[in-house]
């Protein structure tokens, strides 16, 4: 896959482009942890029910990847961008009749929809990335593409309480269910009105960009050389017929979907779990995680290769996530001592030690989804394209593993429903350890 001959001289324009769509990912993307709990109270969902919003969106990556795929090869990339951007302008609209009628199902299709034009938007933006510098400082824009996106994820809870909860950031689901019925139905109905005028907004904002995306240099990816750049050392690679015959990348495409599934419970469960205890502001919760994120993130630029190998980063990320877990399951819930500790001092208001906690497991993720890449993309030669497919696919451990989540919440309670992160972090250590040598089944 190479640029195009009309390609400018200098990559800071494509690249500029490239990082405001990224900032745009995160932004959508993570603006879910916010929509978990606020739907909640606006549908009266359980929390099984409220977690099929983020379970809608993901799933959108499983089944719109080979249609993403297929558009991009026949319309182009540049042309399959702006094409997603006017995917999520259709959904930003599905959203309005969906506040207006509060019916959930509604709300569901527009997930659907969003995500689907994320998936377009994502699998063509990702070889832009790559291509529109040097290749040896590929793995720099990749790094500063993801502080972009998780960055925006830090602020998409922030702005969406400040935005449309207004007057009513401080209620929660405990103290919607404390109301008298009238007082109920009203506070509801202006809930969910208030998402109407953002989500316009929104809409009429990305018809804009998909339009100057369309008029902009940005130039286009040409996919005429059928040839993949080979990763590690391919002449075992020669000798197989499909990529069921590499172990450690099927091992590694299943530490994606715990991975996904991990990071998306941390993200978008807080704010139901903090609404649940009747913590104010609990939609705006997800980015106390993505904070821990970006730390993580930072860090890893700093440390990886310098000092640090990809191997140990993931044994850490996955030690840490086995310790962080079993603090939230026995973790006290009336003390704010973690986070008096952590940024109390900074003035940032106090919560629980519970969700001081499932917030620490964003740091525990971040360095997961670099780390596992090249180690399970290592040795495949020519099957390096398929692998990667295959390894995008695990993205929807996030639509299924947070339903476990909710409905063990149900079950045995929210708090101690967290115990479902142990065995996850113990497979990643799994693989971090042994999944990734192992070569031959």
């Amino acid at each position: 896959m190479t640029m195009s001959k009309t390609a400018p001289k200098t990559n800071m324009v494509p690249l500029a482009i490239i990082g405001a769509l990224f900032f745009i990912f995160g932004f959508v993307t993570w603006q879910n942890g916010a929509l978990v709990p606020y739907l909640q109270m606006v549908c009266q969902l359980s929390e099984t029910e409220a977690l099929l919003v983020a379970s809608a969106f993901y799933f959108a990556y499983t089944a719109m990847a080979l249609p993403s795929a297929m558009i991009l090869e026949k319309l182009g990339y540049k042309n399959g961008m702006a094409i997603g951007l006017l995917g999520l302008v259709v959904g930003f609209l599905i959203y309005i009749p969906a506040a207006m009628s509060q019916e959930f199902v509604i709300f569901l299709i527009a997930q659907f929809v969003i995500g689907s034009g994320l998936t377009l938007l994502q699998t063509a933006a990702n070889p832009y990335v790559v291509k529109v510098g040097p290749v040896e400082s590929a793995a720099v824009r990749i790094m500063f593409m993801g502080l972009l996106n998780k960055g925006a994820g830090f602020l998409a809870p922030i702005v969406f309480t400040a935005v449309v909860l207004g007057d009513f950031a401080g209620v929660s689901a405990v103290s919607i269910a404390a109301m008298a019925e009238p007082e109920k139905s009203d506070t509801i109905t202006a809930l969910s009105n208030g998402l109407i005028n953002p989500y316009l907004g929104m809409a009429i904002a990305f018809i804009v960009l998909a339009l100057l995306l369309k008029l902009s240099p940005l130039p286009e990816l040409s996919s005429n050389d059928d040839e993949v750049e080979a990763v590690g050392d391919t002449s075992a690679a020669e000798k197989r017929t499909s990529i069921m015959q590499f172990p450690s990348l099927i091992l590694g495409a299943v530490t994606i979907f715990v991975y996904v599934g991990a990071e998306v419970i941390a993200g978008d469960t807080i704010g139901l779990f903090a609404s649940n205890l009747g913590v104010a502001n609990a939609t705006s919760l997800t980015s106390y995680t993505m904070a821990f994120m970006l730390i993580g993130y930072g860090l890893g630029i700093v440390l990886i290769p310098r000092f640090v190998g990809q191997e140990t980063a993931l044994k850490a990320s996955a030690v840490s996530g086995l310790i962080f877990s079993l603090l939230v399951v026995f973790g006290d819930s009336t003390s704010t001592t973690v986070s008096s500790m952590l940024w109390g001092w900074m003035g940032v208001p106090l919560l629980p030690d519970t969700i001081a906690f499932i917030a620490l497991l964003g740091f525990a993720n971040a360095l997961v989804w670099p780390a596992v890449w090249p180690l399970a993309l290592e040795g495949l030669g020519k099957f390096t394209a398929k692998g990667s497919a295959l390894l995008i696919m695990g993205i929807s451990g996030g639509a299924l593993l947070p339903l476990v989540y909710g409905v063990l919440s149900e079950t045995i309670g929210g708090q101690a429903a967290y115990a479902m992160m142990l065995p996850l972090y113990i497979y990643i250590l799994f693989y971090a350890i042994k999944g990734h040598k192992i070569k031959q089944w």
